[in-house]
């Protein structure tokens, strides 16, 4: 039998899966983010009890003389292991914040090898061995059969000439891995009393009548931009 796919057009699925969702602290990233349908949140700033959802926590173990015992490495390749291979009712996994995930792998790679920075390791090897082991998780992460979101703060940014922006908090490089394998960017904003939403990046222009999964198109259908109007065709009468 032919492993080849047969050679026709296909209709582009029409449900996005992965988000990254970014903004100032306390503007709503984590409180949307737990609208997502059964939520499993990889928790990394210490305040997991203050959301609805279950959650783990991320770190690095240490023995007592400082070595390294276990690390979020292993750790977040339990997790995605056991989400892929067991059956459970989790429909999305959530890190919060990826910002802190990047440090914490960073952090154990220096601890397993006994430097003080990736730089340390010499002949860019430190550098490397990261982001083999960042888009190992980002594409993992999206092989799974389930929704995936990403949280990550906001930074100000002043180019050349002056101009200061808004931008997400996670490094340039790490980011474009991130991002390169999401379907939408939203950013959040605390305004006076409102917390307002918009996308800031998209894949493909998403309409409701494509999207099979309620409960993502109802998450949509709350941030302005998300989804496209549909195209009304009218009939020519004879």
């Amino acid at each position: 039998m032919s492993i080849l796919p047969k050679n026709e057009p296909h209709k582009p699925a029409g449900t996005p899966r992965n988000f990254f969702i970014w903004g100032q602290t306390m503007s709503g990233k984590s409180y949307l983010a737990e609208h997502f349908p059964n939520v499993l949140v990889l928790n990394t700033d210490g305040n997991s009890a203050m959301g609805t959802r279950p959650s783990i926590q991320l770190r690095n173990v240490r023995n007592p003389d400082g070595s390294l015992k276990s690390s979020v490495i292993d750790q977040l390749q339990e997790v995605i292991l056991e989400l892929e291979t067991t059956q459970n009712t989790y429909e999305t996994v959530t890190l919060d914040v990826i910002d802190d995930v990047c440090q914490l792998i960073e952090q154990a790679i220096c601890l397993k090898a006994g430097v003080e920075s990736l730089a340390d390791m010499g002949y860019g090897r430190g550098y490397a061995l990261f982001n083999t082991v960042l888009q190992s998780l980002v594409m993992d992460l999206k092989a799974l059969p389930i929704n995936v979101v990403y949280i990550s703060r906001e930074n100000d940014f002043t180019d050349d000439d002056g101009n200061t922006k808004t931008v997400p908090s996670l490094k340039t490089k790490y980011y474009n891995v991130v991002n390169g394998n999401c379907d939408l960017v939203i950013h959040t904003q605390h305004v006076g009393k409102n917390y307002l939403r918009n996308v800031t990046e998209i894949r493909r222009r998403y309409k409701a009548s494509e999207i099979n999964d309620s409960k993502i198109l109802s998450i949509l259908k709350a941030i302005p931009n998300a989804l496209a109007p549909e195209v009304q065709t009218t009939k020519v009468g004879k």
